[in-house]
């Protein structure tokens, strides 16, 4: 197992937004594993427009899922069998939320297979860890690896015409990883970005600020000479706490303002679970478009824990999926890496 830690160069604490973990549910359940599993393979298998490709010489399939305040809620073993389960149908899968105590991490891994590694970073705002689980027979990890923190000197250069906040760094550094697939080259940056209060103007002006570096981070990439070994497929994929896709959001004109663009969510399903929101993303500069087979969100919690969903109420279940797996969904893409 890999893993590089770095210490922060820049680190706000935030005390008034910090994330709290969810309530843990009031009632006893004793999960059937196997029964568990079998209904998420049927989902996934029986969905056309939610089906997860399988893995081939040809193709790369690539996720993020937060993970929701990973360490810190008490997941039983069954629990965390299922978070594993839902991960190996990947081949690197950025993980975000893992928190500081990352013993429930290392079991996830661990119980996704033996071919399964993981590189991650320090915890930093709202005590989190960035992270990559991937699948090292077919994904190698390259050179480049480290946290995307911007000069100060360099903070004029991150303004956008409304928002009248200015840039002051990230709060959780996004963390940057290079990799191989057998001659394909490809880098991925893992984001959590500041979310902080929707009703505050503040904070979504903070919120703006840090979509529109990552977006700037792309754009000088695939322009510099000195990109590492020459790669060109840069990919910005985690949670952008993004409302909603629309030309007139502010978060999301933030985010495609330097050329990155996002998939085309054919499948039509939001990446959390009240079916409301489109947080969670995958960022791609033009040139890596013509390499995207398929993608989509998988929506566990249609199909697991039917028992509950028919016998406790409405939120009682949402209750329990934020606790035991999370209140996002996973979202992937297929690539073309021939």
């Amino acid at each position: 197992q890999h893993s590089f830690v770095f210490n922060q160069s820049f680190l706000i604490t935030i005390k008034f937004y910090a994330m709290p973990s969810f309530p843990k549910p009031k009632f006893d359940h004793v999960v059937d594993l196997p029964k568990e599993i079998a209904a998420l393979r049927t989902y996934r298998d029986s969905k056309p427009s939610l089906k997860i490709p399988g893995s081939t010489s040809k193709t790369l399939r690539i996720a993020t899922w937060n993970i929701a305040n990973f360490g810190e809620q008490k997941r039983e073993e069954p629990h965390l069998k299922i978070i594993a389960e839902i991960i190996s149908w990947f081949d690197v899968i950025a993980v975000q939320e893992t928190k500081e105590n990352y013993e429930d991490f290392l079991k996830v891994v661990a119980l996704a297979g033996t071919k399964y590694k993981f590189i991650f970073s320090d915890a930093a705002g709202n005590n989190e860890r960035l992270a990559f689980i991937y699948n090292s027979r077919k994904v190698k990890l390259l050179d480049e690896v480290g946290e995307y923190a911007i000069p100060p000197s360099d903070y004029g250069d991150i303004k956008i015409t409304d928002v009248a906040s200015t840039f002051a760094g990230f709060d959780r550094s996004p963390f940057l990883v290079s990799f191989s697939a057998g001659s394909f080259l490809f880098t991925l940056m893992t984001v959590h970005l500041y979310y902080g209060d929707d009703a505050d103007k503040k904070s979504l002006g903070r919120r703006c600020l840090e979509a529109y570096a990552v977006a700037r981070w792309a754009d000088l990439r695939s322009k510099s000479k000195y990109t590492y070994l020459g790669v060109k497929d840069v990919f910005a994929l985690g949670d952008f706490n993004l409302p909603k896709i629309d030309k007139d959001d502010i978060i999301y004109k933030a985010l495609v303002k330097r050329g990155l663009q996002l998939p085309d969510h054919t499948s039509l399903v939001y990446s959390n679970i009240n079916n409301d929101k489109n947080y969670d993303q995958i960022a791609f500069l033009p040139g890596s478009k013509s390499r995207i087979l398929s993608d989509g969100v998988f929506p566990f919690d249609n199909a697991a824990f039917a028992d509950i969903y028919h016998n406790k109420t409405a939120a009682e279940f949402r209750g329990y999926i934020k606790y035991y797996i999370s209140d996002h969904r996973p979202m992937w893409i297929e690539l073309d890496i021939q």
